[in-house]
């Protein structure tokens, strides 16, 4: 029996998953083998021995201590792709009313209703251009970061009839399959500053990427751009951005994440973190994390883990062997020595790395002994063996 901790209210379409036949799963689960968690903080979480692995339901991971979890052997998963279409959906809305006033002018029509005395279809007819904008046809969108997210955001502004430059250094083939043939991929970000009327951002947050959006990034852009943040606070500077809104030169900013420096800064629209706020989205990712967790303590497979490889192997032989290791020279040819010396047969193996650590998943012809494993784990650079029957 697997204990899975909640450390949120996960989705129960997700949670179904899991079965109840070999999984404990609930908030008051001790001894924990593995974590579900969305928002919920653990830099200061206090790790069980047993504890193997946490699955984020949702892409961002900065709520989890991933460098002591690595340090321990603890897997770290997130859900790429499972929010893509709510964020996508919400990019659209963003750059409606970052355009035309839809917000201020909804309001005002409320003020005018409870005014006594008014006429509100003549207030309507009257006040009505000052909520006037432009429309999104045949204007450029440059999209920063072209992953799940990005690349469905520049599709979708094409069938708006935008034009649509793209960034992301890290683009990979996967990434770029899923592009439209009509998006202008640039190499250089300083290309899509220059044509854009809007800026949207679908970056990671990390210290490389920390105020990505400053004064020289928004001294490169056209005047009177639109910067839409729907994917981390950190990556925009404020105090650049509020400088810039005050100049005229930056005409609208939405944001996902509002605090109290930005939220009332004129020109400003401040969103209450609906990125991945729709029923559909929360499922996608639950069942994604749910699913990855599992695969994980049944099997020993890796798939989108933040801080280890991504690893699979189809089960074969008596016996599974998960040895996570340190990155360094030698280290598989330690284990299959090892392995050989005690006669055991490998019928199947992969061995990948990322970063500083590895992962080798090893299927055996039989089982191995007790001694075998300790003698595993008591290699340098080794930090955790699983064996899965």
């Amino acid at each position: 029996m697997y204990r899975i901790k909640t450390l949120n209210k996960i989705s129960s379409v997700g949670l179904s998953r899991l079965d109840r036949d070999r999984f404990q799963v609930g908030s008051e689960v001790e001894n924990e083998d593995g974590i579900l968690v969305r928002s919920a903080l653990m830099h200061d979480y206090v790790f069980s021995e047993s504890l193997r692995a946490i699955a984020r339901a949702g892409a961002g991971t900065n709520n989890i201590p991933i460098d002591r979890c690595s340090e321990n052997g603890i897997v770290v998963f997130n859900t790429p792709g499972a929010n893509a279409n709510a964020v996508k959906e919400l990019v659209i809305a963003a750059m409606l009313i970052a355009s035309r006033d839809i917000l201020g002018g909804a309001d005002w029509v409320q003020e005018q209703a409870h005014t006594p005395k008014v006429d509100v279809a003549a207030a309507v007819e009257k006040g009505k251009s000052a909520f006037a904008g432009p429309e999104l046809y045949r204007k450029t969108l440059g999209v920063i970061g072209l992953g799940a997210i990005g690349a469905l955001v520049c599709n979708t502004a094409l069938d708006l009839g935008m034009d649509v430059y793209g960034y992301d250094p890290f683009l990979s083939v996967d990434a770029a399959l899923r592009l439209d043939r009509h998006v202008h991929v640039v190499k250089d970000v300083d290309e899509l500053y220059k044509v854009s009327d809007y800026v949207t951002l679908h970056i990671p947050y990390s210290g490389t990427t920390k105020d990505f959006i400053n004064a020289d990034a928004i001294a490169k852009m056209k005047g009177q751009v639109r910067i839409l943040n729907l994917a981390r606070g950190g990556l925009v500077n404020e105090d650049d951005l509020i400088a810039a809104l005050e100049s005229g030169r930056v005409a609208k900013y939405v944001t996902d994440f509002p605090d109290d420096k930005i939220t009332t800064v004129k020109n400003v629209i401040a969103l209450p973190h609906l990125g991945a706020s729709t029923p559909e989205s929360e499922q996608n990712c639950a069942v994604m994390a749910a699913e990855e967790l599992r695969d994980y303590l049944e099997n020993g497979n890796i798939q989108n883990s933040v801080n280890l490889p991504d690893v699979y192997l189809d089960r074969s032989g008596a016996q599974r062997l998960c040895v996570l290791h340190k990155n360094i020279p030698a280290m598989l040819a330690s284990i299959t020595a090892l392995l050989s010396r005690d006669g055991v047969n490998v019928e199947n193996l992969s061995n990948k790395s990322k970063g500083d650590y590895a992962y080798t998943l090893v299927d055996l012809g039989t089982p191995v002994e007790p001694t075998v494993l300790e003698d595993l784990k008591r290699l340098p650079n080794v930090i955790r063996v699983r064996v899965i029957g």
